[in-house]
């Protein structure tokens, strides 16, 4: 697991010795320091984890129906309705 970031935006990581070495061939195989190369295969996977996370897909028939209660809301409850002419608040 990785430790906390720092101030100085420092990452620590615990490899073993036969990964750091992979990690070490690989990005001089790519002419990339070790920093360049992971940051290079990794940033883009956190942001597209990143972006699966923030968004979902609704199925056509899901959607149709977003659709319909957009233009068609139902009304509201008496409740709400009494509890926002009394100038009510969320805590």
């Amino acid at each position: 697991m990785p430790r906390a970031l720092t101030e100085s935006g420092r990452v620590e990581l615990r490899l073993r010795p036969e990964d750091k070495a992979t990690l070490t061939r690989a990005a001089s195989i790519k002419r990339l320091d070790l920093t360049g190369y992971i940051l290079g295969n990794v940033l883009p996977k956190a942001e597209a984890d990143i972006a699966e996370a923030e968004r979902f897909t609704l199925s056509e028939r899901d959607s149709l129906r977003v659709l319909a209660l957009l233009e068609h809301p139902p009304a509201a409850p008496d409740r709400l309705v009494r509890a926002a002419k009394a100038g009510f608040t969320l805590p």
